[in-house]
């Protein structure tokens, strides 16, 4: 860092206000494998004085090491910073890197080349102004360019450099490079790409890097680090309305109460109204808090504390919204979704879905479509693979504050989390609220759950009998509802074959059809016990992840797991209606626990081992359990 080193030497402060005062860039390199993304920002980090000598030091003993110059300085490992990314000479993380020149700041991400990691790209893209889609000279435009730049498109970048670098391996031909843009410029046309500077490089040698090469004396353009410095810096975000996700609700004593985010977009004032959303409740600014003092205005990208001058109730995950233009509130969308793990996105599961600072859950019914990156077509799909891009209906289970993310990634982005794992699973963009979730409302009712199961004598439940085929579930669910008809009480049985013949005659068997088999049950469920009855479920329900759905569906106490617990040899041994024996000779397909899994419950209220219990004796032992609990009493 020798260039700022003298200014820090002479006077740190005067070194630090000086960088306070440059504007930031974020971009973004992405590309295909091996077109030198990581050579680059080690160029662009060299060139810029940004190494200390201790780095310098370490860099010149592992290009030796294990760098792929022969020796010479290898860039690429500055960026490259995993021990799996130096042996196999790519980039597997994002990689974030800060540099700075006279004129500007900038942060750089680094993002893998492998279609395997599209989904580290994607969060590379999040949050950046601007594009370096890097092509090697030698192989044009491929199919993960143009997987990048419809993402790149889709993640609401607009600007974008072409780099077509490693020209000194086709001899600076000014006739590879234009084939390359002209290529290139054609696919950009399609999906909307248009803000386009194209820069013949070579990362390795420098050329048009920082300084225009005389080796390209035909080439009229800026070099890329003179595009980066004179670049628009996208200045909407503060003249849009004002938003603030509310992080979390400071409250250090009896006497404070602030709300702390940071504004998204938009200029904040003391004074301002503002509107708490989804509830609608409105108040007046009162203060804008900071660690180094009050603000007389606060602005998109500052994170604050602001207080209000009224009592109002807010909590994590509202959005605080200028009273004259507030967001939208909704319920259920179109999204687009990229797909970013390994098992595949079913629809009708139930995912969590993280807008924001806002969480709430999320089911994808239906799947419209997903996209062929290459032809950009659209192709019928009922599911989503890994990295795949689809368009999709969501249903919420609450409504939340949002804006298209056409118009603010910050209120328009979300992830999606698996419920059992909290793995990240995909990442989406809502594109506009579906109609009828501005047209449905709950109704209000006078005769309520506590009065249904009142008149009838017992408290309302859910019994899910959960098992392999062959377990004797419907066996001892007919049993309990018989005991129970017998003690007077009201009930309904829902068999996992019965319901097939009517309200899911449409499903077959594949995993997604399963998820939508579960789904459909339980809302039916829940009706029948809001209706003050006790349901019995026997349905083998082979999915940890749908049958917490269905619990979640009802308050504490009235779902109750039943695992029929019958090992397959078993339950294949049985073999009652002879499916077993149809699965193993390829006549069923998915059939659970030959060629479609099992899942078996981690924690159920009841278990009944059916090796040693008589389908009577598990019926009396449930029943038991249902007096023990107050349900249907002693």
């Amino acid at each position: 860092m020798a260039a700022s080193s003298e200014l820090i030497a002479r006077d740190v402060l005067a070194y630090l206000q000086a960088h306070e005062r440059k504007s930031l860039l974020r971009f973004i390199t992405c590309g295909s494998v091996d077109d030198g993304k990581s050579t680059l920002i080690g160029r662009l980090l060299y060139e810029s004085k940004m190494i200390f000598d201790d780095q310098l030091t370490a860099l010149e003993q592992d290009s030796k090491k294990v760098g792929t110059r022969g020796g010479e300085l290898d860039f690429a490992l500055l960026v490259d910073g995993l021990a799996a990314e130096r042996e196999q000479g790519i980039t597997i993380d994002v990689a974030y890197r800060f540099f700075a020149t006279e004129r500007r700041k900038f942060i750089v991400a680094d993002t893998p080349g492998h279609e395997q990691y599209t989904r580290n790209m994607v969060t590379g893209a999040s949050t950046a102004e601007l594009a370096v889609i890097l092509i090697d000279a030698r192989r044009g435009v491929l199919t993960q360019t143009r997987r990048h730049s419809f993402l790149v498109r889709l993640l609401g970048i607009s600007r974008v450099v072409l780099a077509v670098n490693k020209m000194d391996l086709v001899d600076y031909a000014r006739e590879r490079f234009e084939a390359i843009v002209a290529d290139y410029r054609v696919f950009a046309a399609r999906i909307g790409l248009t803000d386009i500077t194209a820069i013949p490089l070579s990362a390795v040698h420098g050329d048009n890097v920082v300084a225009r090469s005389a080796r390209t004396a035909w080439y009229q353009g800026p070099a890329l680090l003179e595009h980066l410095e004179g670049v628009e810096v996208d200045a909407a975000l503060s003249r849009a309305p004002f938003r603030l996700p509310v992080q979390w609700v400071n409250r250090p004593n009896a006497d404070f109460r602030g709300f702390a985010g940071q504004i998204v977009s938009g200029v904040v004032r003391p004074g301002d109204r503002v509107r708490v959303l989804p509830s609608g409740r409105e108040a007046h600014v009162a203060r804008i808090v900071t660690a180094d003092g009050d603000l007389e205005a606060a602005v998109a990208g500052q994170s604050v504390t602001l207080t209000l001058g009224s009592e109002t109730d807010v909590s994590r995950g509202d959005v605080l919204a200028a009273g004259d233009a507030p967001p939208q509130v909704a319920s259920q969308f179109e999204a687009t979704l990229v797909w970013l793990h390994e098992e595949p996105m079913l629809q009708g599961r139930s995912y969590l879905m993280k807008a924001g600072t806002r969480t709430a859950q999320a089911t994808i019914s239906p799947l419209k479509h997903k996209v062929n990156v290459n032809t950009l077509e659209h192709a019928a799909a009922e599911k989503l693979e890994l990295n795949d891009i689809g368009v999709c209906e969501l249903e919420l289970d609450r409504a939340i504050a949002f804006e298209p993310y056409a118009e603010n990634r910050a209120l328009g982005g979300f992830i999606l989390i698996d419920r059992l794992s909290n793995a990240t699973v995909g990442a989406g963009l809502i594109n506009f609220a579906l109609r009828r979730s501005q047209n449905v409302h709950w109704q209000a009712l006078d005769v309520d759950k506590g009065r249904r199961a009142q008149l009838k004598g017992q408290q309302a439940c859910v019994l899910w009998l959960t098992g392999l085929s062959g377990a004797g579930k419907s066996t001892i669910a007919n049993l309990i509802e018989k005991k129970l008809a017998a003690q007077g009480r009201h009930t309904y049985l829902l068999d996992g074959d019965n319901v097939r013949h009517g309200l899911n005659k449409d499903l077959g068997f594949t995993a997604q059809d399963r998820v939508e088999n579960i789904r459909r049950v339980a809302e039916v469920s829940r009706l029948m016990v809001d209706a003050g009855l006790i349901v019995l479920v026997s349905f083998i329900s082979p999915f940890r992840s749908e049958r917490r759905m269905a619990r979640e569906l009802f308050a504490a106490g009235e779902f109750l797991e039943v695992f029929v617990d019958t090992p397959l040899a078993e339950a294949e041994r049985r073999d009652v209606k002879g499916l077993y024996k149809k699965a193993r000779r390829g006549e069923l397909k998915n059939f659970t626990g030959i060629d479609s899994p099992y899942e078996t419950p981690e924690n159920p209220e009841i278990r009944i081992d059916t090796t040693s219990l008589s389908a009577e004796a598990a019926a009396d032992e449930v029943i038991a359990r249902l007096a023990a609990v107050r349900i249907t009493g002693a």
